[in-house]
């Protein structure tokens, strides 16, 4: 038995020089929904913060009565152009909206990102069940009232 193994080896000779890693593409994609979500975290929080800055800056110099409970006299604006254009007129509550609005847009960006993602690996399942889920948060965002 010299120079000869008692046993042979059951595993199979690894490759010096692995091909393209499918594990690499799945990586590379999760990284960037991580980042995704991650600024729009960020961002969303910037912006609630700067509204409640400007929204407490503002001429609001009556004093609270906090003995009695009075509703908001002006209401929240009911659409993505009365937003923008209270945010644009730097209107605090508008801003802080905007900042909502962001953070609501967050998780539907990453599911457009991880659709555009399956659809460059060409897994039609997955990109089939990302674009269900886009049409579900759509429908549930703009018709279900």
């Amino acid at each position: 038995m010299s120079g000869a193994e008692p046993f042979p080896s059951a595993a199979p000779e690894r490759d010096p020089h692995p091909g393209p890693d499918p594990e690499g593409n799945d990586r590379a994609m999760e990284l960037g929904i991580a980042h995704l979500l991650r600024a729009g975290v960020t961002l969303s929080a910037l912006v609630v913060l700067a509204g409640g800055v400007l929204y407490l800056l503002q001429g609001r110099h009556v004093t609270p009565d906090y003995r009695h409970f009075h509703g908001v006299t002006t209401p929240l604006a009911r659409t993505l152009g009365s937003v923008l254009r209270g945010a644009r007129a730097r209107d605090g509550a508008s801003v802080i909206e905007l900042g909502l609005l962001l953070l609501i847009a967050t998780p539907i960006a990453r599911v457009l990102l991880a659709a555009v993602g399956f659809l460059r690996e060409r897994d039609r399942l997955y990109f089939g069940i990302s674009l269900l889920v886009m049409a579900i948060l759509l429908y549930s965002l703009l018709f279900d009232r």
